[in-house]
């Protein structure tokens, strides 16, 4: 039997725009998607024990973009599963919904399980690239920033560059509590890039002056929280999100929420993820804080994660170009 684990996310800035080269600021949760895979004494191909918590109908609506994604991956491993067929199980504490990385840590988990399963010698970079490649299944055309932080962890900036994919590390002196409220809208991220790119034709003066100020706003964001300096972050956040708002890339649940939390004191909130559903994001420093904002969501009856960014990474990578 062989298991393997991929970590959840979220991003505090640039994920929409990283196939129009604007970097992107993210960071692992330590919430983990868990996979176990054992060959079958009988029987052909494969079979799935879904046993994720879930945001309720996020699995059935991912039904399909997940059976896509296993295949694909199955056919990238070079799996023989008519002579080996497999039984998969997922689990974990990693909550299944839209804007924390669970697509991308259900195929980080999946590469590694089958790597240990069938002694495939694939190194961290080959794990990412099969995860990368599971990605298609549920995103259209993929970044790779997810199943790149779900599978190196940590706090990076990752960007494409002429086509060349990288990440360097943010260094974070402690975990930072942030609070991660769900809008329970799932949204469908592989039509993003063609709600932009519709954007781009009609206005291509707005969109590109609002790419500019993205990427202003990543250099600062970076530069803010690589300092420690959480108050100008959390402002760079929230600015942001105004952006995100007028390109319709927001939700009013997800504006609701932001709003609250920062009547309450969080230091900044936006969309995190792709937008227009899923989660978004509250920076929370301090148990009390975070604590204050968690009970007004849950008074709310909002699903909330506790959790915090900048935790330890897999490995000592300061720098990585991947396949």
């Amino acid at each position: 039997m062989g298991t393997g684990k991929g970590f959840g996310k979220t991003i505090l800035i640039g994920d929409q725009f990283v196939l129009w080269e604007i970097p992107a600021i993210l960071s692992a949760i330590p919430f983990e998607t868990i996979c176990t895979v054992e060959k079958l004494i009988s029987g052909t191909g494969w079979i799935l024990e879904d046993n994720r918590i879930e945001v309720p109908g996020y699995k059935k609506a991912k039904e399909e973009d997940s059976l896509a994604s296993f295949s694909r991956m199955i056919e990238v491993m070079k799996l023989d599963l008519e002579k080996n067929p497999i039984k998969i199980t997922v689990a974990g504490d990693l909550l299944a919904g839209s804007g924390v990385g669970a697509s991308a840590a259900i195929c980080v988990s999946f590469a590694r399980a089958c790597n240990q399963e069938f002694n495939l010698g694939l190194d961290i970079l080959g794990i990412n690239h099969v995860a990368w490649e599971g990605e298609f299944g549920y995103h259209g055309l993929p970044s790779g920033l997810d199943n790149t932080v779900s599978t190196f962890g940590g706090a990076i900036q990752y960007r494409i560059k002429d086509g060349i994919k990288q990440f360097d590390r943010i260094n974070i002196s402690e975990p930072v509590e942030i609070v991660l409220g769900n809008s329970g809208v799932t949204a469908n991220t592989a039509a993003l890039k063609g709600f932009l790119e519709e954007q781009e034709k009609t206005d291509p003066k707005l969109f590109n002056n609002r790419l500019d100020a993205i990427r202003n706003q990543v250099k600062a964001l970076g530069a803010a929280l690589s300092s420690g300096n959480l108050k100008e972050t959390g402002r760079i956040m929230s600015d942001n999100h105004k952006i995100l708002i007028e390109m319709g890339l927001s939700h009013e649940k997800l504006i609701h929420l932001c709003n609250l939390a920062e009547s309450l004191g969080a230091y900044g909130s936006k969309v995190t993820g792709g937008g227009r559903g899923g989660y978004m994001l509250a920076l929370t420093p301090g148990k009390e804080l975070q604590d204050k904002v968690t009970s007004a969501f849950e008074a709310e009856g909002v699903p909330t994660i506790r959790t915090t960014i900048g935790g330890k990474p897999t490995d000592d990578t300061m720098s990585q170009i991947l396949k």
